[in-house]
């Protein structure tokens, strides 16, 4: 087992190499050197940036999705629009790379109302504003790439939903989804859930608020909807598909 580039935790079962993940022609070369017979790729942005589509051209089996299904991931207006497209339950957003129409959006939808960098920002690209006020100066920071850089050159204004946040993991392998279980992770930094989101702090599983008739609805209204959406754009997902939900009274 090797991990690329690793870290002091996995080294104490793998064996680390210092390879930058985001040299494709480094990691194929390692692969081959070395008769791998499987690599998984963990993290979103080599995903997104296409490293399982370059292993695949070379021949060597790949679990995580192409450049193009994990864009679901990579982008957050590229992912409300195919849900929206597809009829799967989400929350009402706009999208903007314009800082006046996003204020005038915010104006019209009120708040509270959260405020995402379209692009990876590493967990920390949502604002959560309480006030219209917030809210404004939040999309023109972020529109400005003060903030997150490139990954803020476009936001998502959000309805902002009320209830119990959920994960919901599944295997996707086309069309053919094998669910595997929910989790419910702490984001806020501070004690009693309060300060800005995180990446997540810590998690456990299986929730406990998602009992077996929950579980059905949440695999045939998301992840399978989904798989068979990316299928539908012509991008199959391989690999662990994911969903990050609110349970709201609705």
């Amino acid at each position: 087992l090797y991990c690329l580039p690793g870290n002091a935790g996995i080294q104490q079962v793998a064996q680390c190499e210092p390879i930058d993940v985001t040299d494709h022609h480094a990691v194929i070369e390692f692969c081959n050197a070395h008769d791998i017979g499987l690599v998984v790729i963990g993290p979103e942005s080599p995903l997104v940036d296409g490293l399982a589509d370059s292993l695949r051209a070379d021949g060597i089996l790949t679990f995580g999705p192409s450049a193009a299904a994990a864009q679901i991931e990579g982008s957050k207006a590229f992912m409300k629009d195919l849900l929206a497209k597809y009829d799967i339950p989400t929350a009402f957003y706009g999208r903007f790379t314009d800082a006046d129409a996003a204020c005038a959006y915010i104006e019209e939808k009120g708040a509270p109302i959260v405020i995402k960098t379209d692009g990876l920002a590493a967990g920390k690209g949502v604002i959560i504003a309480e006030t219209i006020e917030e809210a404004k100066a939040t999309a023109r920071t972020m529109l400005s790439g003060e903030a997150f850089g490139d990954a803020g050159r476009e936001i998502v204004v959000e309805e902002f939903l009320v209830g119990e946040e959920v994960s919901y993991f599944g295997l996707a392998h086309g069309a053919e989804v094998i669910p595997l279980t929910s989790a419910q992770d702490h984001k806020a930094v501070g004690d009693g859930d309060t300060g800005p989101n995180t990446g997540g702090m810590g998690a456990y599983s299986p929730a406990h608020c998602v009992d077996p008739a929950m579980e059905q609805m949440i695999i045939d209204q998301t992840i399978q909807k989904l798989a068979d959406a990316c299928v539908s754009e012509g991008h199959p997902f391989e690999g662990v598909i994911f969903v990050g939900l609110m349970l709201t009274d609705k």
